[in-house]
């Protein structure tokens, strides 16, 4: 298993001390995790989009582009890119840049994004959030993947001159996941593609994301697309990791922080069932408790859902340091425990884009042409099964 960890970059109080830090503090603290995140041998870093509440992350392609000049080795994701409420034309553009600022280390994660607020304040209809998704993915990788392109489309102006995005990305398109949170849309969405699905794994119990991963699962084989391309990213439960020496430890430390805060949630369809922190523990995808019980739980989830990729957060309303000593700990402690026993082929040799960055030895020049042809040659292999 590959790990990976996300920072929405939530801005709120500490709802036990009232503390909380600058804006600047705060935006800084994320590249500093990142910089430690590499230094500890994490997979990848993700920063997240949101555009209402308590975030301060409405600039996610700034906080990568500060991350990759920092870093050198460690993918750089998003959390997702809110695309449904974006111009396709200028995220093309701006993550093409990040991928060359980061020599190929890029890979997006993309979504309608959870905030309905954001919808009015971009002048956009909630009503048509799936159908932007759609349409946007469709420019975003035509901009990718082809130069003078000439497109039309409902929700957008079209580009009636060919139109050639630049920069270019690194080496070929980058990889492209799908977020999916609650409906099965996002998830028939990557299937569609043939890309990789995100789960957030954040806040239900874990049958409710087993429907949307079963239903990828079955679109991407209904698709008729290569196997070996089909990954899946897991999230880690609201509130952050916390790990201390036993479980009953964790929770007494972190439990009143994880109680309040859920508390403080009222976000209809937004707020979790495991209201207090033995719930979370004993049934929730929260990773509280020792690192054995954190382990246990994250391949607890793996038999289930067979994911490639688990995705952490850390408690981010608590000191900074103890945040670091939390990343440190799950990497030594956690990390090694589950990577032995999980093994995946995501970014290793026969994953295409496991070549792709200059930090991989930049083997795979065109990784995204590569896993096109794979999905078109398995089709045709087994064109007896996909005929319509």
């Amino acid at each position: 298993m590959k790990f990976q960890v996300l920072d929405i970059i939530p801005h709120l109080k500490n709802p036990v001390t009232g503390a909380i830090v600058s804006t600047a503090d705060r935006l800084n603290q994320v590249v500093r995790t990142a910089q430690r995140a590499e230094e500890l041998g994490y997979d990848s870093f993700s920063v997240g989009e949101r555009h209402a509440g308590e975030f301060i992350s409405s600039s996610p392609t700034t906080v990568l582009a500060a991350i990759a000049a920092v870093t050198s080795r460690i993918r750089l994701q998003s959390g997702v890119t809110v695309l449904s409420v974006l111009d396709p034309v200028r995220v093309a553009e701006d993550y093409a840049t990040i991928d060359q600022l980061s020599r190929g280390r890029l890979e997006l994660v993309i979504g309608k994004g959870n905030e309905v607020l954001q919808y009015p304040l971009f002048g956009l209809d909630l009503d048509d959030q799936w159908d932007l998704l759609a349409e946007k993915y469709g420019l975003l990788r035509r901009l990718w993947t082809e130069e003078n392109v000439t497109w039309s489309g409902t929700f957008r102006s079209a580009l009636t001159e060919p139109t050639t995005t630049t920069p270019r990305p690194f080496a070929g398109a980058p990889r492209v996941w799908h977020g999916s949170a609650t409906t099965l849309t996002s998830a028939a969405l990557a299937a569609k593609w043939g890309d990789p699905l995100f789960t957030a794994n954040a806040i239900q119990p874990r049958e409710n994301y087993q429907v949307l991963i079963d239903h990828y699962r079955e679109e991407y084989e209904r698709h008729g697309h290569d196997p070996r391309h089909q990954f899946l990213g897991s999230g880690s439960g609201a509130g952050g990791v916390f790990i201390a020496d036993t479980t009953q430890e964790a929770k007494r430390q972190f439990g009143p922080v994880y109680e309040a805060l859920t508390a403080g949630r009222n976000v209809p369809g937004n707020n979790s069932p495991f209201r207090d922190i033995d719930h979370a523990v004993a049934e929730g995808p929260a990773l509280v408790g020792s690192p054995e019980q954190v382990v246990d739980k994250i391949l607890s989830y793996h038999r289930l859902y067979g994911h490639d990729l688990q995705s952490i957060s850390l408690p981010t309303t608590l000191p900074f340091e103890q945040q670091l000593d939390i990343l440190e700990r799950f990497a030594l402690e956690v990390i090694p425990k589950v990577r032995a026993a999980a093994p995946t082929r995501l970014w290793e040799s026969p994953d295409p884009f496991g070549g792709r960055p200059e930090s991989a030895g930049a083997t795979e020049p065109d990784a995204a042409a590569t896993v096109a042809a794979d999905h078109d040659n398995y089709r045709s292999d087994h064109a007896h099964v996909y005929a319509h």
